[in-house]
C-alpha cells in the first residue's frame, strides 16, 4: 500500500511521516532535502534554477514511485509528484521565475510519468495557514528557507486548495494542521490514526 502526506514548506509533512511510519510499521520515504544539488541555488536566485529544481524533483519523485511498488511494501511518502506538476511548477512559471517554454517541457515530462504510475491509496493534506508555515519554517532553521517570502506561501495555498477541491485519483484526507501538534501532544497524533484507520478499512 502507497500512502502519502501532501502540504506546503512547513505544514509538518516529514514530522508526520515519521510518526505514522514508526506508529505503523511503514517504511517512510523522506523528500531528498540533505542531497539535493539545487535547493540552496535555487532560493538564491529562483529564475535561474527554477527548471533544473523542478526536473530534479520530478525524476526523484518518480523514482520513489517505481521502488514503492517494486518493493511491495507499505510506504508512507513525503510530498507526492502532484505538488510539484500542479502546484510548485505552475506557480513559478505563473510568477515568471520559469519561461513558457521550460514548463510546457516540464509537463510534458510529467504526463508521460504519470501515464506509467498509480496514484496513492491514500493522500493525506496537511492545511496550515501562513502564519503556521512561517512559525514552522523559522522553527526548524534551515539557512536556503530564510528567504521565503510571505506572498510565495500564500500563493502555494491557493494552489493546494485547488488542487484538493479537483483531486480524484484516490481516497484524499484533509488535516486541519493549525489544530495539531504532533510532535507533542500524544492524542492529537492518535486522533489522526484513528481517522486513518477508518480510511484505510474502505480501502479494502
Amino acid at each position: 500500500m502507497h500512502i502519502a502526506i501532501a502540504g506546503n514548506i512547513g505544514s509538518g509533512k516529514t514530522t508526520l511521516t515519521g510518526l505514522l511510519a514508526k506508529h505503523f510499521g511503514w517504511e517512510p520515504h523522506f523528500e531528498d532535502i540533505e542531497t539535493n544539488p539545487y535547493l540552496n541555488d535555487f532560493y538564491e536566485d529562483m529564475q535561474r534554477w527554477s527548471f533544473n529544481l523542478q526536473i530534479y524533483f520530478l525524476n526523484t519523485r518518480f523514482t520513489q514511485i517505481l521502488e514503492i511498488k517494486k518493493s511491495g511494501k507499505t510506504v508512507i511518502q513525503d510530498r507526492t509528484i502532484y505538488e510539484d506538476a500542479y502546484i510548485f511548477a505552475p506557480n513559478l512559471h505563473s510568477m515568471g521565475l520559469m519561461s513558457t517554454r521550460d514548463f510546457d517541457n516540464y509537463f510534458s515530462l510529467f504526463n508521460l510519468m504519470n501515464s506509467l504510475i498509480d496514484p496513492p491509496d491514500l493522500i493525506l493534506y496537511l492545511r496550515a495557514s501562513v502564519p503556521t508555515l512561517v512559525s514552522q519554517i523559522q522553527e526548524r532553521g534551515r539557512e536556503y528557507e530564510s528567504s521565503i517570502r510571505i506572498d510565495y506561501l500564500k500563493r502555494l495555498n491557493e494552489r493546494y486548495e485547488a488542487w484538493v477541491e479537483s483531486y480524484s485519483g484516490s481516497k484524499l484526507m484533509v488535516i486541519e494542521a493549525d489544530h495539531y501538534d504532533f510532535p507533542n501532544n500524544r492524542s492529537h497524533l492518535s486522533e489522526i490514526i484513528d481517522k486513518i484507520n477508518a480510511e484505510l478499512h474502505g480501502l479494502f
